[in-house]
């Protein structure tokens, strides 16, 4: 490879690394899993080769000959230890309240605010905050600071634009683009320049559907002043945003800023003309010719992975700066890299929940863990009756239980006695609300749970098949009962069917295995409004959950066997949270709602049910190790 295509290379890489620092994620050290065991496919992208991307990632010094980012001025020298109050932050926690901005406001600033109030750092008062958030006005200004403001002290100035107001005093800055000479590293916060059009939120996804390298391709494009852009390598082809591409041949092109070249590495220096093209950068998807396709690939889907995650929309954008400034609130506690840089991302991954990595669903494969043996069995009593006490037997007599918890939601009062059981039974009393079936119970003690309503009909046989397939993947839902979601043009809007088809994209949680760091998120990270609407409308509970592991996974549930006892007990189950198999106006209304406030539909269809082996074969019964699933 010539000299100048070497140096060239390594140049962007090292800007694309600089590029995440200046966002706040600290020293970047990858820990890499192995790929997948076969047949096991993943919603997201792994690395393909280790050696080669932590060659990027662990270098924490810089060459003696490298560019040195100009210090700030003395007057702007806050660090957050100096600048920031970490104690008027209750239990390390972060509350913002925002300070509508003074004279007209826009509709970025719309944006920005409707991200806020839907988010789990929002506070309803100035006084319950721990940082208070301060937009300039419309003409970029300071206009009147807002109350409280002490300096600067604990404040937060945003803008999605460059050039705002310059009196900060001791005020963090989330600006686009900052200028180098005032920037303050470890304080304040580099965002990306988002486009008028941005989504609120969703967001489209990563445009790299397959790995196809495209011969002649240019190697590197750099972004010149004025939004131009200069192609390095001979057969340069361009790609104007959002249109074809066509081929431009020769050795050095220069591009119109609203053009985009499809080049491997886009190489962006600092000044601030061709920061707007950081966002398109990251889904560049041409081939570079002298490199191994598979290492290629690896990188394509990182930009990918970071693109869908922290930048696809305004939401995301603002709520990775506040979930930095949260992990310098945590320190010590903060996420690692490796939430930062794998899936499903810092925002998915709440380090409130475990010190440890391998107490979460998805980073089994990274620590070379496996999930625990036993489940814990959580019934939801909306009206007791006979089927409960039968329920308990069989869940108990399942080897790999663990506890039953029983949430009695009932205006009758409980039974004076329960049957004995070779497991714990406790009791929790007095959950009247839908979304209290998803509350993190701290007696729940295994990282398994058997989401039960009081009527469902289970055998044990079907009880233990279920939890050995959730042990093969522990970061999805897996069921029995399923249902579909489908776009309705009559309504032109987001719809479910209950109808028994070969296609489904939920599981109901009337009889469903997950992990129990979903109820952490349910309950702490979904917006209040979506939890809200579960209260008051319950069939929308199992909705919403089946919307937030497909979030979390981008996959779709399990599906597992059932006998004809868990069909004629269906109708029952209308008495629980989870929808009736008929799905009504209320219901169809409640799952567009859902879909509405979550800005994008993040189900995904299968039509793959897993039956144990010789599950229905020809041959004698003694053969077969869950014989009871076959009964009719």
């Amino acid at each position: 490879m010539p000299l100048w295509r070497t140096k060239s290379f390594w140049l962007a890489l090292s800007v694309s690394w600089l590029l995440l620092i200046l966002l706040g994620v600290f020293p970047l050290r990858l820990a890499v899993p192995p790929g997948p065991p076969p047949g096991r496919s993943r919603g997201w992208p792994h690395w393909l080769d280790a050696a080669f991307l932590q060659s990027f990632s662990q270098s924490e010094t810089l060459p003696e000959d490298a560019t040195q980012l100009p210090r700030a001025p003395q007057g702007s020298s806050c660090t957050w230890g100096a600048c920031f109050d970490t104690s008027k932050c209750k239990g390390n926690v972060l509350k913002i309240f925002a300070h509508s901005p003074a004279g007209t406001t826009t509709e970025a600033h719309r944006r920005i605010l409707d991200s806020l109030e839907g988010s789990r750092y929002y506070a309803l008062s100035p006084a319950e905050a721990c940082l208070h958030l301060f937009l300039p006005s419309q003409d970029q200004t300071c206009g009147p600071l807002p109350p409280h403001w002490n300096g600067g002290r604990n404040h937060l100035v945003l803008s999605l634009y460059p050039a705002p107001c310059t009196r900060l005093g001791q005020a963090m800055v989330a600006e686009a683009t900052p200028s180098l000479d005032i920037f303050r590293p470890g304080f304040d916060i580099a965002l990306p320049y988002l486009p008028e059009a941005h989504p609120l939120q969703g967001g489209a996804p990563g445009q790299l559907q397959q790995h196809s390298p495209r011969p002649g391709a240019t190697l590197l494009a750099v972004a010149e002043e004025k939004g131009r852009w200069r192609t390095t390598d001979t057969h340069a082809s361009t790609c104007p945003w959002g249109k074809h591409c066509e081929q431009d041949p020769g050795p050095h092109q220069t591009h119109p800023g609203e053009t985009l070249p499809n080049a491997t590495f886009c190489l962006i220096p600092g000044h601030r003309s061709a920061a707007s093209c950081f966002l398109q950068a990251l889904q560049v998807l041409a081939a570079l010719r002298d490199m191994l396709p598979s290492k290629i690939l690896s990188l394509r889907q990182q930009t990918q992975f970071l693109w869908t995650t922290y930048f696809s929309s305004v939401e995301k954008v603002i709520h990775t700066t506040l979930e930095i400034v949260q992990d310098r609130i945590w320190g010590t506690s903060a996420h690692s890299s490796l939430m930062w840089n794998s899936p499903p991302g810092a925002l998915l991954a709440l380090p409130s929940f475990s010190t440890s990595l391998k107490d979460f669903p998805f980073y089994h494969l990274q620590q070379g863990s496996s999930p625990e043996s036993s489940f814990s069995a959580l019934i939801w009593v909306g009206v007791s009756g006979e089927p409960l006490l039968k329920l308990i037997q069989v869940v108990a007599g399942s080897r790999y239980c663990a506890q039953i918890l029983i949430l009695w939601s009932s205006e009758k009062p409980p039974p004076d006695r329960w049957p004995e059981t070779t497991v714990p039974l406790t009791v929790i009393e007095g959950r009247r609300k839908a979304s209290d079936r998803f509350f993190p119970y701290s007696d729940i003690s295994t990282n398994a749970i058997l989401s039960l309503d009081a009527h469902s009909s289970l055998s044990t046989s079907e009880v233990d098949f279920a939890f050995v397939v959730w042990q093969s993947f522990p970061e999805r839902m897996v069921g029995f009962l399923t249902r579909n979601h489908f776009w309705d043009e009559a309504s032109g809007a987001w719809s479910c069917s209950a109808e028994v088809a070969n296609e489904f994209s939920m599981v109901l949680t009337t009889a469903a295995f997950y992990h129990r760091y979903y109820h952490t998120l349910f309950t702490y990270s979904l917006p209040k409004a979506l939890r809200t609407m579960a209260d008051d409308t319950p069939t929308c509970v199992d909705i919403l959950m089946n919307f937030l592991v497909a979030t979390v996974t981008k996959l779709p549930p399990i599906k597992v066997p059932y006998g004809r006892q868990l069909r004629e007990a269906v109708p029952l189950a209308a008495e629980g949270p989870g929808p009736t198999p008929e799905l009504q106006p209320l219901a169809q209304d409640c799952f567009s709602r859902v879909a509405a406030g979550f800005g994008h539909m993040p189900l995904v269809a299968s039509r793959v049910r897993l039956d144990p082996v010789l599950f229905k074969d020809p041959v004698s019964v003694q053969r077969k190790k869950y014989r009871s699933l076959e009964k009719p």
